[in-house]
């Protein structure tokens, strides 16, 4: 029988049941289970928000699901001035993953989403050891890595939990050494150091937690959106849908000097991500500013952190000037599985791809979806 791709509705939920199910008793890693109702808790499209919403489809073979995705759709700026909406390609759960008789539904979902949304991306991903970058490159999309970022605040915690380090014996033996001697915490700081070597001096600023996004974000907006190839719309309007008042495990910083903001960033300590086992961790999740404030930006972000007592503070980052910013805040640059891909008709729009001229940040893959 046929596959079809159909809109996620009420009458589907009993087979996306039956659909987490067979991925479950097949062996699939327990995050691979997709929502078990058609309307998103993360970016529901409703009054007051056609723009930055969410929505679902399923890839049915009669009544029974062979998959499933979604596509948040956001309108980004472009550098030709132009403002589009686009599409971010997530959970795409297929039961090829656990039969292989259903090996080619994941290229047909990604067909049909790219069809219904020819701006379409991918974020994060997990490496391109894993299927979904591999088939995407198989599909003409390009891709670049976004760099990840780590600084770290309690050395001796860093050591004992981090799960790249701890991947065998000899790896264990000598974090552990490096833990309760101490030598671990002096080659940490003189690591961090040497990465902010040459960085500006500091200069005074004002840090304020705000409950929501207002004018002052929309002057920020107007004023630095030209500075990049690609960029979603950072106004109040879609900011305050992104990181919604209501939500407490956002923390929204305006960061003012001599009076005036010059920047934002959101962080949140809120999520535990087992691969840093019981370190309490810290997120800066986005950011913006012009390019000569990002530093003073990201130096506030990791002081507010650092206020809440995390033993880690981490990011992802594209765009060259924040890169340049962390890496003078004292941030060190670790591997990074997060990938960005774009659609042919989207890379068309931006080419040549060059991830330092293009915003990407945590907030902008489907990570946020954790904090809902």
């Amino acid at each position: 029988m046929a596959i079809v791709i159909r809109p996620y509705g009420l009458e589907h939920i009993p087979a996306v049941q039956a659909f987490n199910r067979r991925l479950r008793e097949g062996g699939a890693p327990p995050y691979l289970q997709f929502p078990e109702h058609p309307v998103p808790r993360w970016l529901p499209r409703r009054a007051g928000n056609d723009r930055t919403y969410n929505e679902f489809f399923l890839a049915l073979e009669g009544d029974a699901v062979r998959g499933t995705y979604g596509i948040k759709h956001q309108d980004f700026y472009f550098a030709d001035g132009a403002v589009r909406s686009v599409g971010l390609y997530h959970h795409p759960f297929s039961e090829g993953i656990v039969n292989k008789a259903y090996n080619t539904v994941a290229i047909h979902m990604t067909r049909e989403a790219i069809r219904y949304c020819p701006l379409l991306y991918a974020l994060g991903m997990g490496g391109y050891d894993q299927p979904l970058p591999r088939m995407l490159k198989l599909l003409g999309w390009s891709d670049c890595l976004v760099p990840f970022y780590f600084r770290v605040l309690r050395p001796a915690r860093f050591l004992r939990n981090v799960g790249i380090l701890r991947t065998n014996r000899w790896r264990r033996l000598l974090a552990d050494i490096g833990a309760f001697s101490g030598a671990g915490a002096i080659a940490i700081a003189l690591a961090q150091r040497w990465a902010a070597h040459g960085a500006p001096r500091a200069e005074p600023m004002r840090v304020k937690p705000v409950p929501h996004f207002s004018e002052w974000a929309d002057m920020l907006w107007e004023r630095n959106k030209n500075h990049h190839a690609l960029v979603a719309v950072r106004d109040r309007a879609a900011l305050n849908v992104l990181f919604p008042p209501e939500n407490h495990a956002f923390l929204r910083l305006e960061v003012e000097r001599s009076g005036s903001p010059v920047g934002w960033a959101v962080v949140s300590d809120a999520r535990k991500n087992p691969k840093y086992g019981d370190m309490k961790v810290g997120t800066i999740l986005d950011c913006f500013a012009a390019p000569g404030d990002a530093l003073m930006v990201v130096r506030a972000a990791a002081q507010a952190l650092e206020e809440r007592g995390v033993d880690l503070i981490v990011s992802n980052q594209s765009y060259g000037a924040w890169r340049r910013a962390f890496r003078h805040a004292g941030f060190l640059e670790g591997p990074s599985n997060f990938i960005f891909a774009a659609s042919k008709e989207l890379s068309r729009l931006i080419s040549p791809l060059d991830p330092a001229t293009i915003q990407f940040n945590r907030s902008d893959g489907d990570g946020l979806y954790q904090y809902v």
